[in-house]
């Protein structure tokens, strides 16, 4: 299984920006479908952004859409997220994973969650 870990959350004020960064174990990153998910307190975990291995063109939540941008850099193992006017609602703990795409739909196939990382926006 692809080992993930997530880093670059914190603590910032509403309309401020984040970078998050997920760098991926494994040789076949390049092929991998990538996917970024949040989970709020009391609330289920969500999609925010995905992007397919052979296509840059990245799908995104409506609620972020304009705000985020996700980005990787196959190099580096790594996939990022750049959130910009970042809002209170953006508050949770922020996940990536390898994703399958379907017919629109993302599947993320992470089996361990793990920590992720945690970005708080103050109002």
């Amino acid at each position: 299984q692809v080992q993930l870990v997530e880093s670059g959350g914190g603590l910032v004020q509403a309309g401020g920006s984040l970078r998050l960064s997920c760098v991926a174990s494994g040789r076949a990153f390049s092929r991998y479908s990538m996917g970024w998910f949040r989970q709020a307190p009391g609330k289920e975990r969500e999609f925010v952004a995905a992007q397919h291995w052979s296509n840059p063109q990245t799908k995104y939540a409506d609620s972020v859409k304009g705000r985020f941008i996700m980005s990787r850099d196959n190099s580096k193992n790594t996939v990022f997220l750049q959130m910009s006017s970042l809002k209170p609602e953006d508050t949770a703990v922020y996940y990536c994973s390898v994703v399958n795409l379907v017919g629109g739909t993302v599947l993320p196939q992470r089996r361990d969650w793990g920590q992720g990382t945690q970005v708080t926006v103050s109002s």
